[in-house]
């Protein structure tokens, strides 16, 4: 399939007249058409089509479509449908009225070749950078992050169920791809009796003892398809077959094979005792290779992934000092989204988050997160790059901090350049040793067992047996700029400053009631980020039509009483 890029097509005059009497008004597509037709370009699609073969649809028209898609959460079939019986979308579209449309498929492949290609975010950054052009948004304002939990699109699978159903996925992969080869190496009449239908909870038996035994048979079965399939006499191409090489993945962090006493191999399923692959690293479906199962808090379990919103908050810069004169009010857009695994903490995701910020020209002068984001090193690390961090940060975790009682941090006195401490009792340290703690740099405080042993504060200062108290601290520039937020975030005027961070609350609720941003609509890492791209523009969109038609928003909720008398009043 080729591309040549024309753009969005002029809309015919009978399409015209049609869409401006049937919405006098207007609707979300038509202001959309009318307002950003240029973000719907061709161009920036043209690595993702070849040069050769018959033309396809134009990949901006159908990114259109998936935005209005979004929009108004429809399946591909649905959106396929609005396209030919929908009179603003033919609008929005440049079609005639009699134009039949196109097959749902063609979504599917168009995000297919998105995803291959890594063009998830081109129409999101393309109307970001409109906006930016429009001045809606700019650099140096006030910006808020929060991440929440996005449920894959594959059912949830126990370590049982997934041997077994990784083995009939990749029985079910081989019997398409290599069905005489598959035939000649297992007994296809009893595999498809065992492996016909899907194994869940339903089909596996009761008791523990016949449990055991079928994870054993589980085993055995995965063992030997992957020794045929890694034989020296198997074509490598079928080693190369997505779910053979997941099924190999799972045997490993299932399973552990070991030879007896007669040198056979036996294998045997893994018990907390013969460990486990980490969390990031262990695959939780045969059908979804990136999804990962995560904890938050003893309530929320969920396989999937995690997304990142970050959006614009209150006035422009160049607003603000215009306030006086003229006071210009802009709409909260998204500037940025991040998806990842579910695995990945969110203290992960903030350099890339700031980076990606700062690479559109959007970095913030303020970023307000919540306390599972900073560090002392990306406090550190956004200050040097002008980003103010607005957030908590961890409090001091010594046992003498938690119990508010006896002699934290904050009680010693530290000299850098001498590299010593002084105690509360007025007794200095005696070894002061820089070292590497889980990769980054701290320094361990020693005071001398001979001059905490007679102190009078000794029960107060510390609890080892050995009778001498150890701090360990960061590097100077990291401890006071930790020290610092730690002693600013105890007051009120941070804590009426911070409150802003909540707004991005609704933002979250807003994506999920709107686009379904909670539930992957579909496989894979790329296409989920492609998900929330498209997720994160069908809402900006939205917000954007919102600021044109309506103005300034009006958060005060009037009674119909008062709405009354303003209509007579005016």
């Amino acid at each position: 399939m080729s591309m040549r890029p024309v753009g969005l097509p002029e809309i015919p005059e009978q399409t015209v007249r049609v869409a401006r009497a049937a919405f006098p008004k207007g609707s979300l597509a038509i202001r959309v058409r009318d307002r950003l037709a240029e973000v719907f370009a061709d161009e920036p699609f043209t690595g993702a089509f070849g040069v050769r073969g018959a033309p396809g649809l134009s990949p901006g028209a159908l990114s259109l479509v998936t935005v209005l898609q979004f929009a108004e959460d429809l399946t591909d079939r649905q959106a396929a449908a609005m396209a030919v019986r929908a009179i603003d979308w033919k609008y929005a579209l440049g079609a005639d009225l009699t134009d039949t449309g196109f097959d749902p498929s063609v979504l599917s492949r168009f995000r297919g070749r998105l995803a291959d290609n890594g063009m998830e975010r081109v129409v999101f950054d393309r109307l970001l950078g409109y906006c930016k052009e429009s001045g809606l948004v700019a650099a140096g304002g006030k910006q808020r992050s929060d991440s929440t939990h996005v449920i894959s699109a594959v059912r949830d699978l126990n370590r049982l169920e997934l041997a077994g159903e990784s083995v009939r996925a990749a029985l079910e992969a081989l019997a398409v791809a290599a069905p005489l080869w598959l035939a000649g190496k297992i007994d296809v009449a009893e595999f498809a009796e065992r492996y016909g239908p899907r194994v869940d909870g339903w089909r596996i038996p009761p008791s523990e003892t016949k449990r055991d035994r079928l994870a054993q048979v589980f085993g055995q079965d995965a063992l030997a398809l992957c020794q045929a399939a890694w034989a020296t006499d198997a074509p490598e191409w079928i080693r190369e077959i997505e779910a053979v090489h997941l099924l190999r993945q799972i045997l490993v962090q299932t399973y552990i094979i070991r030879s007896d006493a007669r040198g056979r191999q036996v294998i045997k399923k893994r018990d907390t005792d013969d460990g486990a692959p980490p969390g990031q690293l262990r695959l939780a479906s045969p059908y979804d290779a990136d999804a990962r199962w995560a904890a938050k808090g003893d309530d929320l379990f969920w396989m999937g992934y995690k997304i990142h919103l970050t959006e614009s908050c209150g006035t422009l810069p160049e607003a603000e000092a215009e306030a006086e004169a003229s006071p210009r009010t802009v709409p909260n857009l998204i500037t940025d989204v991040h998806t990842t695994d579910a695995t990945v903490p969110d203290v992960k995701a903030t350099a890339p988050i700031q980076k990606n910020l700062t690479a559109h020209g959007l970095k913030p002068a303020e970023h307000y997160l919540d306390s599972g984001y900073p560090s002392a090193d990306l406090i550190t690390k956004a200050l040097k790059q002008g980003i103010h961090m607005v957030t908590p940060v961890l409090l001091d975790h010594s046992a003498q901090a938690k119990a508010a009682e006896g002699f934290d941090k904050n009680a010693f006195i530290i000299n850098w350049k001498t590299r010593q401490v002084r105690c509360p009792a007025g007794k200095t340290s005696s070894h002061w040793n820089p070292v590497k703690q889980h990769g980054k740099d701290a320094i361990v405080i020693t005071f001398s067992v001979l001059t905490c042993r007679d102190c009078p504060f000794q029960k107060q200062c510390t609890t080892s047996r050995i009778g001498r108290r150890m701090l360990t601290l960061r590097p100077e520039e990291l401890h006071e700029n930790l020290a610092r937020a730690r002693a600013e975030q105890k007051t009120d005027t941070w804590k009426n400053k911070y409150a802003l961070r909540a707004g991005v609350e609704g933002t979250i609720n807003q994506a999920l009631d709107i686009t379904g941003i909670r539930r992957a609509r579909y496989r894979g890492l790329p296409k989920v980020r492609l998900q929330h791209a498209f997720s994160a523009t069908a809402l900006n969109v939205i917000r954007l039509d919102a600021h044109w038609t309506t103005g300034p928003l009006d958060r005060t909720r009037h009674s119909r009483l008062a709405r009354l008398s303003y209509r007579l009043s005016a």
